[in-house]
């Protein structure tokens, strides 16, 4: 019998499944998306249920796919977008209101009355992250609040509340695990990094009853059994479970501190392993769980970019100065350098280090002399000085060299943005050909939770040969063309 791991990706938009050989080869992969509800500005829900069955469709149909079905015996893992969160009914299994999103700024007053409290300090103590509605604790709060009946019977005990991994995994197994790991649990606000378990002082702070808390375990766990509602005759394992930055982290085999990870998306998620104690972050970055296997814990620093590829697509869709994002590099190659013309792409305003909501994207330094081809060049730019102004605070913060940065994401296919990424960090970049290193990393997981390898020096005999950028800039260039970044966003602030 063929070995066979079934990943769920379930993300923002959308819910994937796919098909991985016990080679951690993707064989089969079928996506479904899902609506998006806005029922104010700034307020984003998703339907629980939506999710739950268009996962169970999506794990049907890719099952068609594979030829080899009477031959194969599957096992399930699961990594998922974070900090969105359900509430639901423990003996109906209904969702009390819809998931409230990561994006939703429900929680926004919330945040304030307990920042204004001087509780920050405390909070970013113990959970290592900042007060903020982008985080699973406010939305929880204010579903308890705001909705009919919702405080009195989570104060009975009649409420459960979970992260969509906890959601997903109580309804495959029919209401008989509520449970998460603590990847998801360090994202919510409410989870102690250092001791590993929900902090009632943190509980206390959102008034959440400690009753509606899933039990956090390790990433490489056996969660439970599943049929899919009966479409396996015998019930499969579920083992492996990470959100899905985390999952990146994991399925780029980052398992070494200074090893960090960058996705290259419509935004960028950077991630460094800063090994197995939770170091403070730098202000303006966040320390989370970064997986947990084999028995140990390793720590990881974040920050989140708001526009790296979104940049390019806006130069593509509105700006109309290219055709295709592939079209960049050529114009940004015909010049020698931006002459010194500087983009922030401050669309959504700064995202970490700088959180500066209120801040507009600008165009600095342009003469008579600029061309498109110099604009181009200096879009590009932004994306790899974006990344280092994080990846050099998560260094200095953990007092680790960056050993390497994996990418992976669209933008990686971009020669000359991946070889200014190595110069501006001074430090090797692995471009990864792995599609979906989130899946891969809850992959990885379930090999480890099942057994099939029992050492990260196993999983690191299955990885690929990458394709590796060298630093190749002189240091003084580097440091007179990264002053000149920081001095254009200093600009934009003041």
């Amino acid at each position: 019998m063929k070995m066979k791991i079934i990943a769920i990706d379930q993300s923002t938009s959308a819910t994937k499944a796919m098909l991985f050989n016990e080679h951690c080869e993707l064989l089969h992969r079928i996506n479904i998306v899902h609506r998006q509800i806005y029922p104010r500005t700034g307020w984003v829900e998703h339907d629980a249920e939506e999710i739950y069955q268009n996962m169970l469709k999506a794990v049907s149909y890719v099952l068609e796919l594979d030829e080899e079905r009477d031959s194969s015996i599957y096992s399930l893992a699961i990594t998922n977008q974070r900090e969105t969160v359900v509430v639901w009914d423990r003996h109906t299994g209904i969702p009390v209101y819809n998931a409230v999103v990561w994006q939703c700024m429900r929680g926004a007053s919330i945040c304030r009355e307990l920042r204004e409290s001087n509780y920050n300090g405390l909070v970013h103590e113990r959970t290592g992250l900042l007060i903020d509605p982008y985080f699973s604790a406010s939305g929880v709060k204010w579903i308890l609040d705001n909705v009919d009946g919702a405080r009195s019977k989570a104060e009975n005990g009649d409420l459960l509340m979970g992260t969509i991994d906890t959601w997903l995994i109580w309804k495959l197994t029919g209401g008989k695990i509520h449970a998460t790991d603590y990847t998801n649990a360090s994202r919510t606000l409410l989870f102690n990094i250092h001791t590993l378990c929900w902090d009632d002082d943190m509980l206390k702070l959102f008034s959440i009853p400690v009753s509606m808390m899933p039990h956090p375990l390790p990433c490489d766990s056996v969660f439970g059994e599943t049929t899919f509602e009966g479409l396996f005759s015998e019930p499969v394992q579920i083992a492996g479970v990470l959100g899905d930055s985390h999952g990146a982290l994991m399925g780029q085999m980052c398992f070494e501190a200074g090893l960090g990870k960058a996705t290259y998306g419509t935004g960028s998620s950077v991630m460094m392993n800063i090994g197995e104690k939770a170091l403070e972050a730098p202000v303006g970055l966040v320390t989370s769980v970064g997986f947990s296997a084999l028995g140990k814990t390793f720590y990881a620093f974040e920050g989140n970019i708001h526009c790296t590829g979104a940049t390019i697509k806006w130069l593509v869709e509105q700006m109309h100065l290219i055709d295709s994002p592939t079209q960049i590099e050529e114009f940004a190659a015909s010049v020698n350098d931006t002459g010194g013309v500087y983009f922030v792409p401050a669309f959504a305003g700064l995202g970490a280090p700088w959180w500066r909501p209120d801040v507009k994207a600008a165009v600095l330094g342009m003469t008579l002399g600029t061309t498109k081809a110099h604009l181009l060049r200096a879009a590009l730019e932004s994306i790899a000085y974006q990344v280092k102004d994080l990846a050099d605070m998560m260094s200095q913060g953990a007092g680790i060299s960056l050993k390497e940065l994996r990418v992976d994401g669209g933008p990686t296919k971009n020669n000359l943005l991946m070889q200014f990424q190595a110069d501006m960090l001074q430090a090797p970049i692995c471009c990864s050909d792995v599609e979906e290193a989130s899946a891969l990393g809850a992959v990885l997981m379930n090999g480890l939770a099942r057994g099939v390898w029992s050492s990260f020096t196993d999983l690191l005999s299955l990885r690929k040969e990458q394709k590796l950028r060298l630093p190749q800039m002189d240091k003084n260039q580097i440091g007179t063309l990264y002053t000149g970044w920081q001095l254009a966003v200093k600009t934009l602030i003041n």
